[in-house]
């Protein structure tokens, strides 16, 4: 990711607290204390029922090139305290320039659903480099999972027909573009008009041309003859420019002196006004002209919302939706809001102690432990729980599931119950021990995740609650510290 698209070193991709913090626990020697790290998010994003995960691909790019290269030491060597004295000692830098990362990291793979407070990556090391590593992995999986996430909502919207992401000149910034795309096609998208993101990820690229080049003729004839004359298969007619239905008119005429010439058009796209009537209108005239197969796109300031509807409420005679702001700029919600919070660390004795953070809100308050995800499956293939336990004491086939925000609610989970373990181990010691798959393959495994949750789970309006609980002895575990700390 990072030598492909920006040629540099992205060490210092992290916020300043992390580089005086790992200072300090230099300084003090707490450098090398083992930790346990967690992120998860606790809130579904979209007022939805779960999230799509992504950006595990970024994340392990760029553990494999972490260190701290000469121009990286210069910059912290030039950095002042409020004295103006320098900040940073000589010999932290010097650690620093011999770092070479030793984590065991355990994730969740790309394209599998995830849900509040259960964890998607597990980092245990010595509390520098887990300390160091927070910030960029929150960045990268918190953006990607947003995306993902609003990909496999439309996905669902859209059913069967094909989804064109069209978002990169809308997008957050030229990273903002490549991680959306990438994200994107993770949740279900079939191509991208970003070329550069096509070429870097290997993922199919689409495009015809824009209002422009229209309006760079005399008439929209002339237009869409010279289109047809410079790309004779590659032509979808944008028909909207003047009057859409004349459009379609004219697209038709030179669509029969294509086809004369043996080629075929291959459909027509709307980017303005009454998307259903303007479709259902132009279906007609397509099928009457001797065009039945060809294509109707639509490019509109589309979301899940206005998709689901134009095909259940209005019969709209789109075939390929064509998305752009709303999906790369998530629209109607910015931000994931994933935290990476301290679950244990190792004390004198050389044991683990378990933390906790605190709040007055209980979602806010942390579970402690060496937290895995175990997902279990029903009699008939679907997901029914997921169930967070403690590594350090395995989860037994009969036991209890408490919903962390709320002990009197709980699911009962026995023997019959099969399931299978989220978190699988990506770094060993420092170490890939992963083999990443190809992004086409995670696409493939969020398709198959979302046919194996209940629709209720998957609605856009107030969705179905999926159960996650603590098993019992963590819940248990969590209420001992919690009132250790009180």
């Amino acid at each position: 990711m990072s030598k492909d698209l920006y040629k540099t070193s992205l060490t210092l991709l992290t916020d300043f607290y992390q580089i005086t913090m790992a200072y300090g626990y230099w300084k003090q020697n707490k450098g090398e204390q083992k930790a346990v790290f967690h992120g998860y998010f606790r809130k579904a994003p979209f007022k939805g029922g779960y999230a799509i995960c992504a950006g595990l691909g970024y994340v392990i790019d760029y553990i494999n090139q972490f260190e701290f290269t000469e121009e990286d030491i210069d910059f912290l060597a030039k950095q002042k305290d409020n004295n103006g004295d320098v900040l940073f000692e000589k010999g932290f830098l010097d650690y620093l320039s011999n770092l070479k990362l030793s984590v065991n990291v355990h994730a969740v793979e790309e394209g599998r659903a995830i849900f509040p407070n259960e964890p998607f990556i597990r980092v245990e090391g010595n509390l520098i480099e887990c300390q160091l590593l927070e910030t960029a992995i929150l960045n990268i999986v918190n953006f990607q999972t947003l995306i993902a996430t609003k990909a496999a909502r439309l996905r669902i919207a859209a059913q069967d027909d094909s989804l064109l992401e069209f978002g990169l000149r809308r997008a957050q910034g030229i990273d903002g573009g490549i991680a959306a795309t990438r994200a994107a096609y993770i949740g279900g998208f079939d191509a991208t008009s970003n070329v550069l993101a096509a070429r870097l990820l290997d993922i199919p690229v689409k495009g015809t041309h824009a209002h422009s080049w229209i309006m760079s003729y005399d008439d929209e004839m002339k237009a869409f003859k010279a289109y047809a004359e410079s790309m004779p298969t590659n032509c979808i007619f944008l028909v909207d420019t003047y009057n859409t239905l004349e459009g379609v008119k004219k697209a038709i005429e030179v669509g029969l002196e294509l086809r004369e010439k043996g080629h075929e058009m291959i459909g027509i796209r709307l980017d303005s006004g009454d998307l259903s009537y303007l479709s259902i209108e132009a279906r007609k005239l397509l099928d009457k002209g001797g065009f039945p197969n060809a294509n109707i796109v639509a490019s509109n300031d589309l979301d899940e919302y206005l998709i689901n509807n134009l095909k259940k409420e209005q019969d709209a005679k789109i075939n390929v939706w064509g998305v752009g702001t709303k999906l790369v700029t998530a629209y109607d919600q910015p931000a994931l809001g994933g935290v990476y919070k301290l679950g244990a660390i190792e004390n004198e004795e050389g044991a683990l102690d378990y933390k906790v953070k605190l709040s007055e809100q209980v979602n806010k308050i942390s579970t402690p432990g060496v937290l895995q995800v175990r997902r279990f499956i029903d009699d008939n293939g679907k997901y029914s729980a997921d169930g967070i336990y403690n590594e350090e004491h395995p989860m037994q086939e009969n036991c209890t599931l408490i919903d962390p925000n709320n002990g009197i609610r709980s699911k009962r989970i026995t023997e019959n119950d099969k399931g299978e373990d989220l978190l699988i181990q990506i770094f060993k010691k420092g170490d890939l021990v992963y083999e990443k798959p190809s992004i086409h393959l995670s696409k493939e495994k969020t398709l198959t995740e979302l046919s194996r949750f209940d629709n209720s789970v998957k609605r856009f309006y107030n969705p179905h609650e999926y159960p996650v609980g603590l098993e019992k002895g963590l819940y248990e575990l969590k209420l001992e510290v919690i009132n250790k700390l009180r």
